[in-house]
Order: structure tokens, then sequence, then C-alpha cells
């Protein structure tokens, strides 16, 4: 199999030292597209905030997919950004970090808290593997209207169902459903969104009628 399809495929690869022409190829394009990334990424740090048109060229030109009206707020990283496919209305806090060795697909009205980290892809746990250099990628998809809260950790192979929540501080190791609210390490599923949710913004604190005005 080759590296390629072993990266597709969730099985265990390597990135360098392969004896096969095509996979040789392959490691020169997964490192040509790395450093690109890496360059996009600090440009677009780099870029004013109110330069938005560079901003969305630059999205653009990172990701393999993009909506309209997406706001990433610096600094963002990225593995190689082209794995990575996003909706419209994205909008991500400050440190938003994906590893997007496999791929990532966000949908609209997604909402990322600060400090939150989105990851394809990780590691056996014997170091024998570990040591040189295995790591497998899982794709990881995040529903619409999700809302994933600060410093949450997002692992490899996971699905979050459409207009769920994510609390602060989580680590996402299995699939969560739609329309829940989730939090805790590992995150688990601690209730179901109802339209109870409509008259509450926050336990206590009801919705002041004039919220859109």
């Amino acid at each position: 199999m080759s590296m390629k399809e072993q990266m597709q495929t969730g099985k265990l690869y390597v990135e360098f030292g392969h004896a096969s022409a095509e996979d040789q190829a392959y490691e020169r394009e997964t490192e040509e597209r790395r450093q690109l990334c890496k360059d996009i990424c600090f440009d677009y740090n780099n870029t004013r905030p109110t330069d938005l048109e560079r901003k969305r060229e630059l999205i653009d030109k990172l990701l393999g997919s993009a909506g309209k009206s997406i706001w990433l707020e610096a600094p963002i990283h990225f593995a190689y950004g082209d794995r990575t496919h996003m909706g419209s209305h994205v909008y991500a806090n400050f440190n938003l970090t994906v590893v997007d060795d496999g791929e990532v697909n966000i949908g609209d009205y997604v909402m990322f808290a600060p400090n939150v980290t989105v990851t394809s892809t990780g590691h056996p746990v014997h170091p024998a593997y570990r040591d040189k250099g295995a790591q497998f990628s899982l794709p990881v998809n995040i529903g619409s209207h999700v809302w994933i809260g600060a410093n949450a950790v997002i692992m490899p192979g996971v699905t979050i169902g459409e207009n769920s929540v994510i609390g602060a501080g989580s680590v996402v190791t299995h699939d969560i459903p739609a329309n829940v609210v989730a939090f805790g390490t590992p995150c688990r599923v601690v209730r179901e969104i109802t339209d109870e949710d409509l008259k509450w913004y926050k336990k206590g604190m009801a919705v002041n009628e004039d919220w859109d005005k």
C-alpha cells in the first residue's frame, strides 16, 4: 500500500524514508505543501486586521474549500490547510490549530472559541512505532451550527453532530450526536438542546426581547 493510501485509509504510515519512486514523489509533494501552508499562515497572521480583501485571498489559498463570510482571528495554525474544508459563516477566535494531515470538514455557522485544537492525526501508544515516526490520520467532521468552547481538543476520527455545543476545556475522543450539550474529559453528553434553550441564554438568565434590536 502506498504512503498516500495509508494516510487516506487510517493506516499507520511514516512521512519519510520510503523506497519506491511513487512514495518519494509523494513525500516531496507533502513537504512542499506543508511549507506553503506555513508561509500562508505566516502571511495571514501578519496581515493587518483591516485588510479584509487580503485575508480572504489567503483563506482561499489556504483551505481546500471555503464558503462565504469566514472570519479567523489571527493567529491561526494549520498543518496542510488544503485538507480542511469550511462552510459559510464560520468564526474562529484566536489560536485555532488544525492538524489536518487527514481531512477536516467544518459545516456552516460553526463557532470556535479561543485556543481550540482540531487534530485528525495521532500516534500509536507503543514507543517502538513512535520512535520511527509512525502516525495515523482519521477524518474529523464538525456539523453545521456547532459551538466549540475555549481550549477544547477534538481528536482524530471524531464526528460532532449539527447544533451541538462542546464545553470549554473538553477533550472529545468519540462521536458526539446532534442537538446536545457535551463537555468534560473525556467529553460526554450532558443534556439535549430543546426549545427551553430559546428562553434562557445561560442558566437563570432569560433572553431579553431586544437582543437583536
